[in-house]
Order: structure tokens, then sequence, then C-alpha cells
């Protein structure tokens, strides 16, 4: 099962259509390629699925969910959190987005 935590757009390279997000803290680059052109602004939360900015959600909702993963988050016990975090990490550099 893949969890979708909510991510901030904090800056958008116009020129190879990436957007680097903050998940919770941690900063990494989507691409922008299946949304609509200037659909997505710095700002916006979005959620990501292998390294592409699958769509936008709104802030409320966003902030909601964000602190939901923060409470599950608190109940694990160590060694499910640093599984989980290891699970995240080998994600990321699987999923890095190419540069065109």
């Amino acid at each position: 099962m893949c969890l979708s935590i909510p991510s901030k757009v904090v800056k958008i390279n116009k020129e190879t259509n990436v957007a680097t997000v903050d998940t919770m803290g941690i900063k990494r680059d989507a691409s922008l390629d299946l949304m609509a052109e200037d659909d997505v602004k710095v700002g916006d939360f979005v959620l990501l699925h292998i390294g592409f900015v699958m769509n936008k959600i709104d802030e409320g909702d966003a902030l909601a969910s964000i602190e939901t993963y923060k409470e599950i988050l608190a109940i694990m016990d160590e060694e499910d959190r640093q599984q989980a975090i290891l699970e995240e990490d080998e994600m990321s550099v699987q999923t890095e987005v190419a540069p065109k």
C-alpha cells in the first residue's frame, strides 16, 4: 500500500518543470509533467507518487492529513518508525526525477 503524505511546494523550476516540495521537513524534487501548465504554484499542497506530482489538495485537508500521520508515527514503536523512514528513503532514491 502506498501512503501519500501531503507536500508543500516551496520552489518551481519552470525550465525543468520540477517542483521542490517539503514533506514534513524533508525536501525533494518532483516532476510536474503530469499536471496542467501553471496549475501548481509555490505554496500549494500536492500529493506525489513515484516522483511525480499527481494532484493538488486543499490546504485544510493537507494539514489535517499531516496531523493524522504525525499521530500514527507517535504510536509506532521505534523499530516500526525506523523501518518507515528507511522505506521512504529507499523510495526517494529509486524515484529521483531525472533532469530534462
